[in-house]
């Protein structure tokens, strides 16, 4: 029986949270509202959201040895996360991010850092790392290792769950070992050149065999392609105040679904509940609601549908 329900090898980083009246023009000034430090990051917040909703949680991946470092450690830990191997990198600055937060429509602007020596190699993963969970959660960076850890994954029959934003070099190495892709808007596109993001998705699932293909839409939900046929699900609408996180929020909404077994329809739509709550707070992680509270939203809540992704 393994040890974990999921393990997540990937990012984290700490936020500097910067709230504005309201974004400033070019080369404009405009005074802040509010400064804070939080911890976010791709997998480690999808850990953390694992971990929240009652998963047994592994998080995988590298930290620095500042301050910012300190508090993303903080943060999992007292999170009921195992973080044995977890790599500390002495002398090394932890990823950093700074998050403008505009007032006016809750929308964040991002500008980060990830120094080299946080870098992950696939000489770091070793077979128990992975096989101790029943499912992977990954994201595109430091594909070799992130290669090598799917591969692991394949072999022992364990699920693959991948968050990708943009093209990263070495992917095409991880994407034939990945079970379930849910990327960013624009990845799909990108990788394929084709414009159309439902020709997109079928493109990505027939060349790599995946069991669902499928892109995170933002305020409009998400869509996906399984089974032969396209499923979309729509954004809930909430009282959004900061949208930092949302995406992560989902990507672990998700495997938390896929490991309960959730039909494909309900598991996009409880992932989209939850990255809605999270909005109605600032942070990364301000807004992790229950399974409960996600319940409710998703038997009740307004939702924003657009018809472009109806099919």
């Amino acid at each position: 029986m393994p040890e974990f329900d999921v393990v997540g090898l990937g990012l984290n980083a700490t936020d500097t949270l910067l709230r504005l009246p309201s974004f400033p023009r070019y080369a404009g000034k405009v005074p802040f509202l509010e400064e804070m430090l939080s911890p976010g990051g791709q997998v480690a917040s999808a850990m953390i959201t694992c971990a929240r909703l009652g998963l047994k949680t592994k998080y995988v991946g590298t930290v620095g040895d500042d301050e910012r470092g300190d508090i993303q450690m903080d943060s999992l830990r007292t999170s009921g996360i195992d973080i044995t191997d977890v790599k500390v990198r002495h002398g090394c600055p932890n990823q950093s991010a700074y998050i403008l937060i505009d007032q006016t429509t809750r929308e964040r602007t991002v500008q980060w850092r990830r120094p080299d020596c946080l870098r992950m190699d696939s000489g770091e993963i070793t077979p128990e790392m992975i096989t101790c969970s029943r499912l992977l959660h990954i994201d595109g960076h430091d594909t070799a290792a992130t290669e090598r850890a799917a591969r692991i994954a394949r072999a022992a029959a364990i699920p693959v769950t991948l968050d990708v934003d943009t093209i990263y070099h070495g992917l095409e190495g991880v994407l034939p070992y990945v079970d379930y892709l849910i990327a960013s808007m624009e990845f799909p596109v990108q990788w394929t050149g084709e414009r159309d993001p439902f020709k997109a998705l079928e493109m990505m699932q027939t060349e790599y065999g995946m069991l669902v293909a499928g892109m995170t839409l933002g305020s409009h939900g998400a869509l996906v392609r399984t089974q032969g046929k396209f499923l979309y699900s729509p954004a809930f609408v909430v009282n959004c105040v900061d949208t930092t996180g949302a995406g992560d929020i989902f990507h672990g909404a998700f495997c938390y679904a896929v490991l309960k077994g959730m039909e494909m329809r309900e598991a996009l739509d409880f992932s989209n509940a939850m990255a809605a709550l999270n909005c109605t707070a600032i942070g990364a992680r301000g807004g992790i609601a229950s399974l409960e509270q996600a319940r409710v939203l998703m038997a009740g809540g307004e939702r924003r549908v657009r018809k472009e992704y109806l099919k």
